[in-house]
């Protein structure tokens, strides 16, 4: 299964007399609104949704988050979530319900609106995602949150953006300290990811004419990995990434890290989102435990 099969499947592309025309970001944004408004009905009840809330300002524009606060009391662990969508879509909304059952765990989800390509290269969203973790770090008390047990998520594109900004940030003086990172169906080695004209386009939206960062840790953290905090990696077996993701655990494991590596038979790509497949809701509970059990011993 590659992407062209991929989003055929999800019937993003419109009827085009040549190839070129198959495949466009509008054509994909359009075609993944529709995907994501099947998949985010019916959300799960949770404490509280807070939108809209401004993490900085940027060429004065605000950027926002969406913040999940769990039922009960607090203080809750704080998980600031990435999402997918290609670099050039995607938003809080397309991936509420996920958000939703992480909450539904005991986290206090920070979830993340980055700016997207193409009109924002890299680095745009990816330091977008750094000013939120920082953000998150030093207001989630107002929520009900605990800074001190901050992790980190992120699908498809916003694992490749979470496993950047963990990298990142192990370099940064006083940075956020991130106790463990969740990595879903990502992108690590921009390097590998080619091979088909939507690939293509995915690369030159998100790089522009910065091709010769292929391999800067920043667009390719499989690069240095080794800086990664104890990681949970999911993948399904029918995913064109499960060789990337296969890939990082290779480097976490000679690393000697603490790497919880999790392929799901028979499941897609993006599967998590879907809960049609079973396999949905059993990851977002192995996706948590692996958390809270890597909290718990860190705790003081």
């Amino acid at each position: 299964m590659n992407f062209d099969d991929l989003f055929k499947a999800l019937d993003i592309f419109t009827d085009a007399d040549d190839e070129s025309d198959l495949f466009s970001v509008e054509d994909m944004r359009a075609g993944l609104d529709t995907f994501a408004a099947l998949l985010n009905f019916d959300l799960p009840e949770i404490g509280g949704l807070h939108t809209g809330i401004p993490y900085k300002t940027v060429d004065g524009e605000a950027l926002t988050l969406d913040v999940l606060v769990p039922r009960g009391a607090g203080p809750f662990p704080v998980l600031v979530y990435l999402h997918g969508g290609a670099w050039v879509w995607g938003s809080p909304a397309t991936h509420r319900k996920l958000t939703c059952r992480l909450a539904q765990q005991g986290f206090l989800t920070l979830s993340v609106d980055y700016r997207l390509a193409p009109e924002h290269a890299f680095p745009a969203g990816l330091n977008d995602c750094l000013h939120a973790i920082h953000f998150a770090a030093h207001n989630a008390q107002r929520w009900g949150g605990d800074a001190d047990r901050l992790v980190l998520a992120g699908d498809s594109a916003g694992g490749n953006l979470a496993a950047a900004a963990a990298v990142a940030l192990a370099d940064e003086v006083d940075a956020p300290d991130i106790k463990a990172i969740a990595l879903l169906y990502g992108v690590f080695d921009f390097a590998k990811f080619d091979g088909d004209n939507l690939t293509e386009l995915l690369v030159e939206a998100y790089l522009g004419e910065q091709k010769h960062l292929l391999d800067d840790p920043r667009v390719s953290p499989l690069n240095k990995a080794a800086k990664l905090p104890p990681a949970h990696i999911a993948v399904g077996a029918e995913d064109p990434l499960l060789e990337d993701s296969e890939a990082l655990r290779d480097v976490l494991v000679r690393a000697g890290k603490v790497c919880d590596f999790q392929v799901y038979p028979d499941m897609p790509h993006a599967f998590l989102q879907m809960e049609l497949f079973s396999a949905a809701r059993q990851g977002v509970q192995n996706m948590a435990d692996f958390l809270h059990g890597i909290l718990s011993t860190t705790d003081t």
